[in-house]
This record gives structure tokens, sequence and C-alpha cells, in this order.
């Protein structure tokens, strides 16, 4: 993929990964009562399934596969993800262990065609500005420089979330952490594209990605971009109506 300035306009026609891993596996506890009979992401937001929604994106974009890990409800989910068109799907089975976010990815990487690829959370929720925001990912992707780049949407544009933001990014997209006591200007969308190097020496077993990006942020390559358009932190019941009322809302 061609190098391209983070601070020039997305090239829409670069080149998107082929390979998309959908996490979809946790337990959705803050979404109780909600989840106490369906994984998280088959809870219906504006019409769908949360994890529909992903599956449109990836379509708009140019996915063509998407590997979706289980393991809560896991029958439920494998029989939603039977009736998906569209786009091939691989799932990655956790019934044994839950793996978190870093063995999640381990686990299914004989299923992941791309280097680098994609990775979603599947139970969050974002609007895209005038770019698909995975095109916009693709075309900043730098591989002599980068493991990872993850989308970052600025607080203005980050609905229902509680937390006090996640990276500090500077001029060339370096990201850096928040720190224990400070507040930062950008939050995580759980969207990111990822080298395989990344996951070079890894823990075995279950292990989250931050110890890859912290990892990746010491060398000097962990970048991010931002996200111009909206996005919608889905973790807890209230947050399904309140989103749906801000898109209703225009």
């Amino acid at each position: 993929m061609k190098k391209a300035a983070l601070s020039l306009r997305p090239n829409i026609d670069c080149e998107v990964p082929s390979t998309a891993m959908v996490m979809a596996a946790g337990l959705g506890k803050r979404m109780r009562p909600l989840t106490a009979t369906r994984p998280k992401p088959l809870i219906e937001l504006a019409g769908k399934p949360m994890i529909d929604h992903v599956f449109d994106h990836l379509k708009d974009a140019g996915v063509k596969k998407a590997v979706v890990n289980v393991h809560y409800l896991a029958d439920a989910m494998e029989g939603h993800l039977q009736t998906i068109d569209g786009i091939e799907i691989a799932v990655s089975d956790e019934r044994e262990e839950l793996l978190e976010t870093g063995g999640g990815i381990v686990h299914a990487m004989e299923h992941i065609d791309s280097d680098p690829f994609i990775s979603c959370n599947s139970d969050n929720f974002w609007v895209d500005g005038p770019t698909n925001s995975l095109k916009i990912l693709a075309s900043h992707w730098d591989d002599a420089k980068m493991d990872a780049l993850l989308l970052l949407v600025p607080h203005a544009r980050s609905f229902n979330h509680r937390g006090r933001g996640d990276f500090h990014m500077d001029r060339q997209g370096r990201i850096t952490r928040r720190g224990r006591t400070k507040i930062a200007p950008y939050v995580f969308t759980g969207i990111q594209m990822l080298s395989k190097r990344l996951f070079t020496d890894v823990p075995d077993g279950r292990f989250s990605t931050n110890i890859l990006w912290d990892r990746a942020i010491e060398a000097g390559r962990c970048y991010g971009v931002s996200h111009p358009g909206l996005w919608f932190d889905v973790g807890y019941p209230h947050a399904i109506q309140e989103t749906e009322l801000a898109l209703e809302d225009g």
C-alpha cells in the first residue's frame, strides 16, 4: 500500500485490506439485562443487530472477508452469521476459553488472509463522514513505519462516552497514552489496521492488545488518524435509545 501523509485528503481509491477481524466474543456484562439471552453484537440498534452495521461498513469499503470470533452464546452468533451475505464469513471458535482482544486475534490468525488487516469491535456504532472511515485508515497506512494504525475520534464527536479519552496524537500521527491523571483529546473507536508483525513474540493464551500497543508506542510504530464522522459508545442499555434519538435528530 502506498504511503500517504496524515494531513492530506484521503485517497478513496486506495487498496483496502481484503480481510477484517470482527471482535464478537465478549460477555457483554455492562449491557445486562439485554445480554441475558443474546450476545451483545446481536442487540438491535437503528433497526438491525449492531454487528450488521459493521458488516455494512466493511462491504462498503470493499472488504471481502470477515473473521468473527465467538464465545458467549456462540450458537446464536453462528446462526446469525449464516444469514449474512455479500461478504465471506469465517468463524474463530473461542467456546473453550475467552481469549480477550490480543489472544482472540492470535487464535484467529490462520483465517486472516491479508497483511495488514482491519480489526473492528462489533459492539459500537459509527457514522462515516464524507469518506468511508475504513478507506481513510487504508489511505494513511505506511507499512515502512507502522505496525498499528488506530481510528481515533475527538471527544466532541464521541457520543455516550464516559471516559477521559485514551490517546494524544502529534502532527505526524504518532500516538501516546493519556496517562494516569490527564485528560486526552482522542477516544479509540475500536477500529484499527494492524500488521501481523505486531503479533511477533506474543504471550500464550488470553491477553489484551494493549500489551502490543504499548510495545509499538515505545518503538514509535503506533499511529492514529482522526475519524471525521460520529462515533457512539454503546456500552450500556440506555445508550441504545440515546443513540437512536441522536440519529433521528440528525
